[in-house]
């Protein structure tokens, strides 16, 4: 081990990950910050004390992770977020996914790719042909535009990153993980070693960054400046847009300065939020889960929750009690729910204007979920499920939330898709390029997410929050990142808190399941064309998963770094004082990540 260091990265020898966490909820009469990264929290609690509010604080973060954790997301990725305003007791959505090259066809990529099975054939992560516009530059602007307070410019949110990037940094633990494992391909990649921390020592005088240490990353520092000078424009045109262009250009791909443009000129979307109202428990008002319209996946969690109310009104599952989390019974209702859910997600969800509000309403409405929810069995697994006829007839991501003094609240996801993105790093601007392209299907030619020039693609990311059903109200702020895991992770932290009883914490640090989805570049298992795995997280016991096999459910347990297939989350919830009323944000992190809840004081 050398001087100064903490550690040897990426064996993962158990030691890191032996211990179970125990954190206590952060509280807060005033504000919250929580993410990944504590120097992210700092960059938003500046903010919000230099008078910007959540939008502007949530953005100072999300820069900062690019700098400390770009093996997860950054500027060159894609970026959704949900804004509560609480003057309005309203919530806001925008969409700040890219789209593919306008000058590609599905006939191009397949001949590219020499891919005769369009069926299963997908496009390479790593493939030039993988990357879309990246649309987080547009969406910070954005955001800070649409939703912040006007007290502080852009310059002024990604100032700290700036100077972080600029004065150099330590890095955690986990970032440092995922770091040393991309290391040798970075390397081998045009411009890689730009991602690398200098080290004479090193070959090629570069290496990754290992715990403890400080990188510096003065090109990221250069691109962000120009950003906040000029806006979209000082991305979408000019040498960063340029670099993007010419290293996509270079290895293959078909992205051109029109595309980049386009997409400056056009800024990100404001999306209409969807609301699906949850009855936790009997005698409840109810609660209003938002989440975003595709080309997000928000939908899918909201399908699992319906069709598990749905069963529960029928008497086919029982009332769960707090004494049932993750017993058999609950983890069987669970992951067939999910199952069906993502059998329609995975077919049904794309390009925003291809996945209709007509059809959105469809898959959500009552009619067409009780339909859906006659599939669960409660002797048997539910595998290989097939779409339901709406419309016709299918974890490497960073999620932070933030609350401010006014009560409003940020709720961001941004992402570069998989770990260090397509690979792809343009010349000069201290980034990777997203691989999200590699979501989109080949065939059949009647898929509505097949490939199409200047389209969106089917989007892991998904932010969300949820407010009071009768009165509007704030009640919580949450999200879990990773992939497939993403609509898994919020159905079941929503109801570690609402059935079962947990605070924000608890909730988080809770055992989870993940089962296997097929998603073109995010399968849970790349093997396997169907994979009806349930996974499950250490800590839930050994019973349980030999009644679940009994059931018919194909049962792996992960354990150690594995567990990173679970995600990590962040939860702000909203309570009042019983004696004075005032508000108070209780806030948690995920022990499966390398940061905090911080509170604003």
């Amino acid at each position: 081990m050398a001087p100064g260091t903490l550690g040897t990265f990426p064996t993962d020898d158990g030691k890191f990950t032996i211990f179970p966490s125990r954190r206590s909820v952060v509280h807060s009469t005033k504000g919250i910050v929580s993410t990944i990264s504590p120097l992210a929290n700092e960059a938003g609690l500046r903010i919000l004390r230099e008078g910007g509010n959540a939008a502007d604080a949530a953005i100072a973060a999300a820069a900062v992770l690019n700098l400390v954790d770009p093996s997860m997301t950054g500027i060159g990725g894609d970026a959704f977020a949900l804004f509560y305003d609480a003057k309005e007791k309203k919530v806001h959505a925008l969409n700040g996914s890219g789209r593919s090259a306008a000058k590609a066809t599905v006939e191009d990529i397949c001949r590219d790719l020499n891919i005769t099975d369009r069926i299963f054939g997908t496009i390479p992560n790593t493939s030039a042909l993988s990357v879309t516009v990246p649309g987080a530059a547009a969406a910070w602007a954005d955001i800070v535009e649409r939703f912040g307070s006007g007290a502080v410019s852009l310059s002024q949110v990604l100032a700290p990153a700036i100077e972080l990037a600029e004065n150099g940094c330590p890095i955690s633990e986990i970032a440092s993980y995922y770091w040393v494992a991309t290391e040798e391909e970075l390397r081998g990649k045009p411009n890689g070693i730009e991602l690398l921390k200098k080290d004479p020592a090193a070959p090629q005088g570069h290496r990754a960054p290992r715990p403890g240490e400080v990188y510096k990353n003065p090109l990221l520092a250069d691109t962000f400046r120009r950003l906040g000078e000029h806006g979209r424009q000082g991305f979408y045109e000019g040498p960063v847009a340029e670099a993007i262009v010419k290293v996509v250009q270079d290895l293959g791909g078909y992205l051109t300065l029109e595309d980049l443009q386009n997409h400056g000129k056009q800024g990100s979307e404001a999306s209409k939020p969807v609301p699906l109202r949850f009855h936790a428990r009997d005698g409840q008002g109810g609660f209003d889960l938002w989440e975003h319209p595709p080309n997000g996946q928000g939908i899918v969690a909201q399908m699992a929750l319906r069709i598990l109310e749905i069963l529960k009104e029928e008497a086919k599952i029982p009332k769960f009690k707090p004494e049932d989390h993750n017993s058999p019974e609950y983890l069987h209702a669970l992951v067939t729910a999910l199952r069906i859910a993502f059998a329609d997600g995975t077919w049904f969800i794309t390009e925003p204007h291809v996945s209709s509000p007509d059809l959105t309403s469809s898959l959500l409405s009552w009619t067409y979920l009780r339909e859906r929810a006659q599939l669960f069995d409660p002797a048997q697994a539910a595998t290989n499920l097939s779409h339901g006829p709406p419309a016709h007839r299918t974890s490497d991501t960073v999620y932070l939330a933030v609350a401010d003094p006014a009560g409003n609240a940020c709720s961001l996801v941004n992402s570069v898709a998989d770990t260090f993105g397509s690979r792809v790093v343009p010349a000069g601007v201290g980034f990777v390029l997203q691989n999200r392209g590699a979501g989109f299907h080949l065939g059949p030619a009647d898929h509505p997410n097949l490939y199409a020039p200047g389209k969106r693609p089917y989007n892991t990311i998904i932010p969300a929050l949820v407010t009071d059903g009768p009165t509007g109200d704030l009640h919580t702020v949450f999200g879990v990142m990773g992939g497939a895991m993403q609509p898994q992770g919020h159905v079941q932290v929503l109801l570690n808190m609402l059935v079962f009883g947990m605070n924000p914490q608890t909730a988080l640090d809770a055992p989870r399941v993940c089962i296997g989805v097929s998603l073109p570049g995010k399968s849970t298992d790349p093997d396997k064309k169907v994979d009806n795995t349930v996974y499950l997280e250490e800590g839930i016991s050994e019973e349980t998963a030999r009644v679940l096999e009994g059931l018919g459910h194909e049962v792996k347990v992960a354990k150690g770094m594995g567990r990173a297939l679970f995600g990590r989350g962040q939860i702000i919830r909203v309570h009042h004082d019983p004696v004075d009323g005032q508000r108070v944000y209780s806030a948690g992190s995920d022990m499966r990540g390398d940061g905090a809840a911080v509170p604003l004081f």
